[in-house]
């Protein structure tokens, strides 16, 4: 999904605002000195050289990481995601027969069972053409971000009202203002700057940000991939951050306690190299009954650990 580029109003606007704030990467370095910056963030991080050559297009891009996937001995692509589909990652929602069928942007589900050395699964890792960046906290905090402000949204990212852009920032919006599912820790960060604060405030400043890593510079093919190995990480509890469709990156961060999450190194048939990040929910209890995952597997709530991948631009963050 492409956004327009920015209105010559509002880019001066902007960076007026920026010209003052603090960069994102200065102040993850204050407040996480101890923990390295993944290369997912890194590259949703705006540095003073690519600020000089895109300065004509803050926070403006288009959708992130996609992942298609089968299970062993069922192979089935799952049709879901963002475009006319709830986020996957969002628990509250159902996933209709037409995302199951028809939706290419899927997520992967699959069970904590399979999740050993050996194991093979049809996974499609795919990459932006072009990624947008972070916007500084006191630009981000300085534009509307409510379902109420919708028609002055669009007007200032010049953004057609009932086209797909229009129909993803407005989704965006309702999922960040709905209620999450009982329990659940929920927040939408439109900067660095608060997704770090979101995350250290639930876990202390002991953590580390983890995300999936592919080792290739362009979208690998729908393939099969095979487990090499699955290193369970420590903590129960996790804070995990997908990004979302917007003008500019706003990540969808949720507190997940009865969670478990491994880093699994995969190799493709194609030799690709993937290091990525699953996350394993044990108690999906309170999901809703329709959602995408319990379709796919054909589990009930409750019932069994449910897991999924991260695509690259998203984020698990760990206390060690």
């Amino acid at each position: 999904m492409k956004f327009n580029v920015l209105n010559v109003y509002t880019l001066f606007s902007l960076a007026l605002v920026a010209s003052h704030a603090v960069n994102p990467d200065v102040y993850w370095k204050s407040v996480l000195p101890n923990s390295p910056m993944p290369k997912a963030i890194k590259e949703l991080v705006q540095t003073t050289e690519s600020s000089e050559e895109n300065n004509t297009e803050v926070g403006v891009g288009e959708d992130g990481v996609a992942v298609h996937t089968g299970k062993p001995g069922k192979q089935t692509d799952v049709g879901v995601g963002y475009g006319y589909g709830h986020n996957p990652f969002n628990y509250n929602y159902a996933a209709s027969e037409d995302q199951l069928k028809d939706n290419p942007n899927v997520a992967v589900f699959f069970l904590e069972n399979d999740l050993h050395q050996g194991t093979e699964m049809k996974l499609h890792f795919t990459k932006d053409d072009k990624k947008s960046t972070f916007l500084p906290r006191q630009v981000a905090e300085s534009i509307p971000f409510s379902s109420n402000k919708l028609p002055q949204i669009y007007n200032q990212f010049s953004i057609k009202s009932g086209s797909v852009e229009a129909h993803d920032m407005k989704q965006t919006l309702s999922e960040c203002e709905n209620k999450g599912i009982q329990d659940e820790e929920k927040y939408c960060a439109t900067s660095l700057e608060s997704m770090v604060d979101f995350s250290t405030s639930k876990l202390g400043k002991n953590v580390k940000a983890i995300s999936t890593e592919v080792n290739a510079k362009e979208s690998t093919p729908l393939q099969k991939y095979t487990i090499e190995g699955a290193k369970k990480l420590a903590a129960d509890k996790a804070v995990v951050c997908h990004k979302q469709n917007y003008a500019y990156v706003v990540f969808y961060c949720h507190k997940t306690v009865s969670s478990r999450a491994y880093v699994v190194s995969l190799v493709g048939a194609d030799g690709t190299k993937v290091k990525t990040v699953a996350v394993c929910h044990t108690d999906t209890s309170k999901w809703n009954p329709k959602h995408l995952a319990f379709q796919v597997l054909k589990v009930k709530p409750g019932s069994v650990p449910v897991c999924h991948f991260l695509p690259e631009d998203h984020v698990v963050w760990v206390p060690y």
